[in-house]
């Protein structure tokens, strides 16, 4: 065994290389171009300069003060270039870059190969994190590593909402045909509101594809909007189809019918199922209110479908981020199903820590459910793999209070506190600075 730890796909590096271990870093940029990067910087943001709110009773602020905490060279460089954006952490993204490149080219630790790496290495501890956008050749080696059916080339997502926003007077419990038990959560329509759904979806405003995604729709994550573009009764025959079930309160069968698929073992979150959707976001709020019992919901995710690679982590990976099948192999950022470069980052952190700890010989580490980083693991290695989709940090995916919690700062404010304790206890604990 080589005694550096490999890592593929630039920015992820700091975490092993602070705790002591040689890192030899491959970036195939700028020899071998993406169709979205400009630069051959590391850690170039593509999309957007911001990072996501920064309000630490904000759950996407709570993962930002554990990355701090956990001495993140994203967090301490994304405050050091930051630009006022109000409560989020907004970056000048050139700045960002270069400074971050910079930081990993001088450490000591650290090697840079500037070239296409085409295979998975198995003499090393070895780190893949490269990002939705993998070159051909590794997205082979990866397939060919985790199997091909575990492998997707497109994000199909449905919009999470929280079960406590749900008007549950309106819905009812069931699965079809009674089979499986009570399941689903069922938003029942009659004709006139199916009609009235119907106009809005194909009336509402749609995200424009970029140049790199106009692929066609796979049959199997058609967008929502787009079904109902190809009819008035499509919907009915796909995921609103109301077959199999009846109303307790009407003891008829709906007209049409939303299903609401719980999101975690907690049933603090429900999926949308079959709600992948190209709408924008103000659109989904307004369209997706329509629908009854929804009224007053609340998206912890919303919907999207746009070019991605990622693995099927419930079913291919340790909580560790190690593969199961082999444990010098660990997978980071967005390969391993979380959604924004905020939460691509923590993961990359974690691996790093990991493949350091274990080239070492010290045990592996995994942080507590209750944190933020601890909850986004916890989803994407124990989501039922039949319907894994990545996800962005969300309160949903945090384990219930002791005593439920009606007010929402205060509920905040609650998970907050107790994600920073017990991540400060795991660090200490593990010895970890």
């Amino acid at each position: 065994m080589r005694d550096d730890v490999v890592i593929v796909g630039g920015g992820l590096a700091w975490q092993a290389a602070t705790r002591g271990a040689r890192v030899t870093l491959y970036e195939m940029r700028p020899k071998e171009q993406t169709q979205a990067h400009k630069t051959g910087l590391l850690a170039e943001l593509v999309c957007s300069n911001s990072l996501g709110s920064g309000d630490v009773l904000s759950t996407p602020g709570i993962l930002k003060e554990e990355m701090r905490r956990l001495n993140s060279l994203v967090i301490r460089v994304a405050e050091e270039v930051r630009v006022p954006a109000g409560s989020a952490l907004a970056v000048d993204r050139e700045l960002f870059a270069q400074r971050i490149t910079q930081a990993l080219e001088s450490h000591p630790n650290v090697r840079i190969i500037r070239e296409e790496i085409k295979d998975i290495p198995t003499d090393c501890v070895c780190v893949v994190a490269t990002g939705p956008l993998t070159s051909d050749s590794l997205t082979g080696a990866i397939r060919n590593l985790t199997h091909s059916k575990n492998l997707y080339f497109f994000d199909a997502i449905s919009p999470i909402i929280d079960a406590d926003s749900i008007n549950m007077d309106v819905v009812f419990r069931a699965s079809r045909y009674e089979k499986g038990g009570a399941d689903y959560v069922n938003c029942p329509m009659d004709e006139a509101t199916y009609d009235r759904f119907h106009d809005a979806l194909v009336k509402a405003e749609k995200v424009q594809p970029k140049e790199f995604e106009k692929t066609p729709y796979f049959e199997g994550c058609i967008p929502i909007e787009v079904m109902a573009e190809r009819g008035r009764q499509t919907m009915q025959f796909g995921p609103l189809k109301p077959v199999g079930l009846e109303d307790p309160k009407t003891r008829t069968r709906p007209y049409a019918v939303v299903q609401l698929r719980a999101e975690n073992t907690h049933r603090s979150c429900y999926n949308m199922v079959g709600f992948q959707t190209k709408l924008t976001y103000p659109e989904q709020r307004r369209v997706f209110r329509m629908i009854p019992g929804l009224e007053q919901a609340e998206f912890l995710r919303y919907g999207s479908l746009h070019r991605n690679t990622f693995v099927n982590s419930p079913q291919l990976l340790r909580e560790t981020l190690q593969l199961k099948a082999r444990g010098t192999a660990f997978f980071a950022g967005q390969l391993v199903g979380v959604e924004g470069y905020t939460e691509s980052a923590a993961m990359g952190g974690l691996a790093g820590i990991n493949a350091a700890r274990g080239l070492a010989g010290l045990p592996l580490v995994t942080p507590p459910p209750t944190t933020a980083h601890g909850s986004l693991i916890t989803y994407i290695t124990t989501s039922d793999p039949r319907h894994f989709q990545p996800i962005n940090t969300n309160l949903g995916l945090f384990p219930p209070l002791p005593s439920r919690i009606r007010d929402k700062d205060q509920k905040r404010r609650l998970i907050s506190q107790r994600a920073l304790e017990d991540l400060e206890a795991w660090k200490t604990r593990f010895e970890l600075s």
